[in-house]
């Protein structure tokens, strides 16, 4: 689906997800429901085109064990974080922006988002480096990486790198420990522990072989208003 059509498609979805999304806290609950009031006052507010505040999708990277997190440093911004960026009219969803850029920014194929939904909300302001784009509205995915991942940095990119989940780089994100903390209670989740995770990647494995052989005005200043810029 695209061009309008895949468009409004992708806008009733971030709705369903963000309407029926069950946040953890009230703070996160006052960013779902400043989202979604977005959503309804712009038509275009999952994309980069809705200025100066709109939808971005991230997703923040597992190793199976919940040992480690794999962080970019990016190129423009100058900081360590997870991985994420703008929606596209082509993505099909939230989850789906989230996992592409996921795959894009990190060069790991196999990646598979933990969970039924977003993990975590966060709205921040963007430094001028970033030009028009002033706010940006983030629905964060929790992801995992198969085995033996290794990732190759993007254009994006100064380097990516596996750290230990308790070890943060110095020049990360101030709200990235929360990311991660949330991250690891999903991976924790009955049916998401490592051997199941292990596991899928099998399955996965074998399926594959089996194929084979066969405006201001546009800003909720209210949501960002204490957040950090970057």
């Amino acid at each position: 689906m695209t061009g309008a059509d895949g468009v409004r498609h992708l806008h009733a979805s971030a709705l369903e997800t963000l309407r029926g999304w069950v946040a953890p806290d009230d703070a996160q609950d006052g960013l779902r429901r400043a989202y979604v009031r977005h959503l309804l006052d712009h038509d275009d507010g999952m994309l980069v085109t809705c200025v100066p505040a709109h939808l971005t999708a991230s997703a923040l990277v597992l190793d199976a064990a919940g040992e480690r997190v794999l962080l970019t440093h990016h190129r423009k911004g100058g900081f360590w974080a997870q991985f994420g960026g703008h929606v596209e009219a082509a993505d099909r969803s939230l989850a789906d922006a989230a996992l592409r850029e996921g795959r894009e920014e990190s060069g790991v194929e196999g990646l598979r988002l933990l969970g039924g939904g977003p993990v975590d909300l966060d709205a921040h302001d963007l430094s001028a480096a970033f030009d028009r784009c002033g706010t940006h509205l983030d629905v964060r995915y929790a992801a995992v990486a198969p085995p033996g991942a290794e990732p190759v940095a993007s254009a994006e990119s100064h380097d990516v790198r596996w750290f230990p989940v308790g070890a943060m780089p110095p020049g990360a994100v101030a709200d990235i420990g929360r990311l991660v903390d949330r991250a690891r209670e999903v991976l924790a989740q009955p049916g998401a522990s490592s051997a199941s995770v292990s596991s899928m990647w099998s399955m996965s494995s074998s399926s594959a072989a089996s194929v084979s052989s066969s405006a201001s005005s546009r800003s909720p200043s209210s949501a960002v208003a204490d957040t950090p810029s970057r």
